[in-house]
């Protein structure tokens, strides 16, 4: 990871201005198009959580502002970020995973495996390995909803929160719901919007 001199950065006034906010954070729900995704994971018989999460670390990882991280009143950037994805147990708890990201799919999907077999084993509610150069994302399957929040722990945190919903069937198109939750210090419409169109295209190849 590197720094970033604060002094001469572009953004020097916005991260100061929302860190001095209660909550620095926004939100926005997108309907993503993963039609072609579900597709290749049913006639590759792989993961279709597995192949969007993929897609999205991908696009994730494309975009810097969605690897600064705020330490200490200090801005970094992250070289690489992986998912910290929450898995269900058969008990239906969960644990929180931390998935290392590869640029191959099937290696990225071995690890999304070792982890949910991990806590499967396991009743810990973190990981081993953790660190912030990761985002935190949940499936919930079995919502199609429209607008989503999540937990924030203050107004240092800088850590992207995605949640994603029930893919659901509008005409010929499967379509599922992604919410992302990013602090404005550090990322703007622009980026998150930046981040939308590479997880779509990721998506469809």
């Amino acid at each position: 990871m590197k720094q970033i001199d604060l002094n001469t950065w572009k953004r020097k006034q916005h991260f100061e201005h929302f860190k001095s906010l209660k909550d620095p954070s926004f939100g926005v729900t997108i309907p993503i198009n993963v039609t072609k995704a579900y597709k290749f994971s049913k006639e590759n018989d792989i993961s279709f959580f597995g192949k969007y999460l993929h897609a999205c670390m991908k696009a994730i990882n494309s975009v810097d502002n969605l690897k600064y991280r705020i330490i200490n009143d200090s801005v970094v950037e992250y070289d690489v970020i992986h998912a910290s994805a929450t898995l269900m147990r058969p008990d239906k708890t969960f644990g929180f995973s931390f998935i290392d990201y590869d640029q191959n799919l099937e290696l990225f999907i071995e690890n999304v495996k070792a982890e949910k077999k991990r806590i499967c084993n396991s009743s810990e509610l973190f990981p081993p390995k953790n660190d912030l150069n990761c985002i935190y994302c949940s499936a919930l399957p079995w919502l199609n909803f429209s607008g989503h929040k999540e937990p924030i722990s203050g107004n240092s945190d800088s850590i992207p929160r995605l949640a994603f919903g029930k893919a659901t069937q509008q005409g010929n198109e499967l379509i599922m719901n992604v919410a992302i939750n990013v602090n404005h210090g550090l990322v703007d419409g622009y980026h998150v919007g930046v981040f939308v169109e590479n997880f779509q295209h990721n998506l469809n190849e």
